[in-house]
């Protein structure tokens, strides 16, 4: 069995073109995040919370250094602030 991380919430970005929002999920160091691509009809009635549990094997590697330290922060407020399975 693969061993899960919590991942924050750090950022939702909403598509120009298309219907599709980008959330991110990243570890409290920045160091490894998630991306998932979900349309606005995909996430009708979908709860997204402050975090949530991804396996190891799922992350990958935030290589930017100013990225990485953006992702840290943002989880950091989040994790101060939220709950993780607050609806943000």
């Amino acid at each position: 069995m693969t061993e899960a991380q919590r991942v924050w919430l750090v950022e939702r970005s909403y598509g120009n073109d298309e219907d599709l929002v980008t959330l991110v999920f990243a570890t409290i160091d920045g160091e490894k995040h998630r991306k998932k691509q979900l349309s606005h009809n995909m996430l009708y009635g979908k709860t997204i919370t402050a975090a949530r549990e991804e396996s190891l094997d799922d992350l990958d590697d935030v290589k930017d250094p100013e990225t990485r330290e953006r992702y840290a922060n943002e989880a950091s407020r989040m994790a101060e602030k939220h709950d993780p399975d607050d609806e943000v």
